[in-house]
């Protein structure tokens, strides 16, 4: 629990009676607005409320001591933000309301929005991944040498989050502009912070990241605004991060329905003596600075601007379910030379982007990603890559071997061992404008980035339409005695997630030119790299820069028997099985997993009415399982035999080659090939 300050004391310093008065306004406007808030939450006119009363002053001392070109992340207790900011009240009463003149068209709720106009970055209900989008932000600053700060917000409860750990560490490691203010409101919903932590402060936590920390009665609109403006002048010339702790209180509950029981009234009693509002009015009034009148003259002025708001956010029409119009708002369109691509497009490989003139040479896979990489930091450079060991060292497949010396270390970052910290500050590099890459070590080890990528990531554009210019990089597959962490095929885990593109090639000439893609894509790629490949498998390879269309498949070779369908490393089982047995099969290489090519699907399933799937993952859970069912859906009157699966084991990744060779699905291919053809 946190004890109240002494009794608050206003040191105005040299500033102006305008900016005494503007603080008073945009303190006063929240609250007025919270209990308009309450009132319709109790009529059933607003669905949910996280009330910010008591706690005003931090997001609104705060806002008013940054530029207004300066981003802010707030959480849902941070309205002062939004209003600091002179957002549209009418479209934020419209967004509680679930309208679609709201910022996310009805799609989400409370404050899970951003606006660019406002340079505001809302929250996800996780709180804590913002954290890594601000460190992203003010990455992306720094590159340009940009003299700006970062403001980001997180609670004392959610501080408790790896991804506080980890976004603090990034940011120190690398010197960002971010101000990181924790509002310690003494409760993580009901949970006391001695529940919480063991520290005394959050103050004490600074120095072990090897940062400033600061503390500041949040209760007290002038001291916050005094210690932000004087961080964020510092930090514009000085770039570094700050940590700021903000002893304040929530005065009613973590949301409406839960209530304080929980809080002692006598601490309820405490804290209602430091109101940050009253005490702020009474002392400007006091002071003369303002009038009993024209305290009474801004009161109104204030409700009145908020009845006018509601009444348009009242008359604004509510969604109307669209179902193409919510698919279609799943990714950002797709730009290449000034023309739009569809998804799923039904164009044959041929129409791919015109190749060089140049005679391909002979490439190996590992070398035709490099240099898709290289070619795309030259086309592009805005792009920043980021990874362990990416730089000097060139990654632990060498992939970026030289990037540093050609393109720089702002460009080539190593990363401390923070995945969910690096693939946040790739969004928030994304909103400044440019493009990320992040190099998971393993695919296995994106489970530590997991929330990042399928709550941030593949959901931004969809909520509030900022596209998320993020390619992950995945090094996966087994074949190489690796053991159960550093051979698992984790594809399936993000074909679920709409929002996302999952890429996975074959050969060469599709690693490099699907690779250039997905930089070319606005929306969130996983790029699947198998490790076997890397080395073991070369091809022509044109020199020039050049794409290959994500999401239509290849029909690797041609056959009237059966069809395989696969993908990755399972196009080279498929061919080697089907030359042995002398099958004459279609081998079908979907290249990419979502969205999947159906048309194509559907063509070869029409031609030979015999169907296998085969994928390296496990066949529980693996693609094949819903590109089955979509057959038996869509293409069953064209089927001459059951649809046939072969995939792994349902068993984590042996690490005994003999028992690899068991698990990996080869042994099983040739005799599902057999029966499918012979059924």
């Amino acid at each position: 629990m946190t004890a109240a300050p002494a009794t608050l004391t206003f040191d105005r310093r040299d500033y102006s009676n305008d900016v005494l008065k503007q603080l008073y306004r945009e303190l006063l406007r929240p609250r007025l607005i919270e209990d308009k808030m309450l009132i319709l939450l109790r009529q059933g006119r607003v669905s949910k409320w996280f009330s910010g009363i008591g706690q005003e002053a931090v997001s609104v001392g705060s806002t008013l001591a940054l530029n207004a070109d300066e981003y802010i992340l707030p959480l849902h207790r941070n309205l002062g933000v939004f209003t600091s900011r002179q957002v549209p009240l009418e479209q934020l009463f419209a967004q509680w309301q679930g309208k679609k003149t709201g910022f996310t068209k009805g799609r989400d709720r409370s404050f899970h929005f951003g606006s660019h106009a406002h340079h505001i970055v809302g929250m996800i209900s996780h709180l804590g991944p913002q954290l890594a989008v601000a460190d992203g932000i003010a990455l992306a600053d720094l590159l340009d040498k940009a003299p700006r700060v970062t403001l980001t917000y997180s609670g004392d409860g959610g501080a408790s989050e790896g991804d506080f750990h980890e976004a603090l560490n990034v940011a120190a490691v690398w010197q960002l502009p971010v101000i990181f203010l924790i509002e310690n409101n003494g409760y993580g919903l009901s949970t006391p912070s001695n529940e919480q932590f063991r520290a005394k402060s959050f103050i004490d936590k600074g120095p072990a990241y090897g940062i400033e920390a600061v503390q500041v009665d949040g209760n007290n609109v002038l001291e916050v605004y005094h210690l932000i403006k004087t961080l964020a002048e510092d930090l514009r010339q000085r770039p570094r991060p700050v940590l700021v702790e903000a002893l304040t209180f929530r005065m009613r509950g973590h949301e409406e329905a839960s209530g304080t029981k929980y809080v002692p009234a006598e601490l309820l009693q405490e804290w209602a003596q430091k109101d940050p509002v009253e005490t702020y009015e009474k002392w400007l009034l006091a002071e003369g600075i303002v009038s009993e009148t024209a305290r009474m003259q801004i009161r109104e002025s204030i409700k009145q601007e908020i009845e006018y708001a509601l009444q348009e956010a009242d008359a604004a029409p509510l969604p109307l379910p669209d179902p193409a119009e919510e698919l279609a708002d799943m990714y950002a369109p797709v730009s290449i030379n000034n023309e739009q691509l569809t998804i799923n497009s039904s164009q044959e490989a041929n129409n791919e982007q015109q190749e060089a003139s140049n005679e391909p040479r002979e490439v190996r896979f590992i070398d035709a990603i490099s240099d898709g990489l290289r070619q795309s930091m030259e086309r592009y450079p805005e792009l920043v890559l980021m990874g362990q060991d990416i730089a000097e060292y060139g990654g632990v497949f060498k992939i970026t071997e030289g990037f540093v010396q050609q393109f720089g270390k702002e460009r080539v970052r190593n990363t401390p061992l923070c995945e969910s910290a690096i693939v946040g500050a790739g969004l928030g590099l994304s909103i400044r404008g440019k493009k990320a890459m992040v190099e998971m070590q393993f695919a296995d080890f994106v489970t530590c980035g997991f929330n990042q990528i399928v709550n941030n990531l593949a959901k931004s554009y969809y909520r509030w339409g900022q596209q998320a210019d993020v390619v992950v990089r995945m090094p996966t597959g087994a074949g190489s005695a690796a053991g159960p962490f550093h051979s698992q095929s984790t594809e399936a885990w993000f074909t679920h997630v709409p929002g996302l593109k999952v890429v996975y090639p074959s050969n060469p000439h599709d690693a490099k030119g699907l690779l250039c893609a997905a930089f070319e894509d606005p929306n969130p790629v996983l790029f699947f790299e198998h490790k076997l490949l890397y080395r073991g498998l070369s091809g022509p390879v044109p020199a020039a820069y050049y794409t290959t269309p994500i999401g239509q498949a290849a029909l690797v070779t041609e056959g009237h028997e059966l069809s395989v369908i696969t993908y990755g490393l399972g196009v080279h089982w498929a061919k080697a099985a089907c030359d042995e047995l002398g099958i004459m099969a279609d081998i079908l290489d979907l290249r990419t997993l979502l969205p999947w090519d159906t048309e194509a699907v559907a063509r070869t399933t029409r031609k030979t009415g015999r169907v296998l799937i085969l994928h390296e993952d496990t066949l529980t859970g693996g693609l094949g399982g819903e590109i089955a069912a979509w057959l038996a859906e869509h293409c069953f009157s064209s089927l001459d035999a059951p649809v046939r699966r072969v995939a792994s084991l349902d068993t984590a990744v042996p690490f005994a080659p003999i028992l690899e060779a068991s698990f990996l699905p080869q042994q099983r291919l040739r005799e599902q090939l057999r029966a499918l053809r012979a059924y």
